[in-house]
């Protein structure tokens, strides 16, 4: 009986939502020491977790990502908005905006068998 109520409770499991952004540094240096820990810290304090990040992108087809590429995950939607809204992601872009340009976009994930 409770291996068919934990295979339950997987088959509900909402899947992951991804949040990827394409980051245009103008400024590597600040970037990296004012904006990145400040923004990775409101990522971590509102539920994401910061799966990949950095300048070491290969383009498989197309044309490649800016100079930087930034991939997380979070529990749904609402996080990422409520994440994006905080006082604190909202302090820590005004840093940001000075050394960059974002291009960002999330995706629902797909339900896992």
């Amino acid at each position: 009986m409770g291996a068919v109520a934990i295979e339950g409770l997987h088959a509900q499991a909402k899947p992951p939502v991804y949040y990827l952004a394409e980051i245009e540094v103008t400024n590597l240096e600040a970037y990296t020491k004012e904006y990145a820990p400040k923004a990775q810290a409101t990522i971590k304090a509102h539920g994401g977790r910061l799966l990949a990040a950095g300048q070491n992108v290969t383009a498989i087809e197309g044309t490649p990502p800016k100079q930087r590429v930034a991939v997380q995950q979070w529990d749904s939607m609402e996080k990422i908005k409520a994440w994006r809204d905080s006082k604190e992601y909202k302090e820590a872009r005004k840093i940001g905006d000075k050394y960059a340009k974002f291009r960002a976009f999330a995706i629902e994930g797909l339900p896992q068998k």
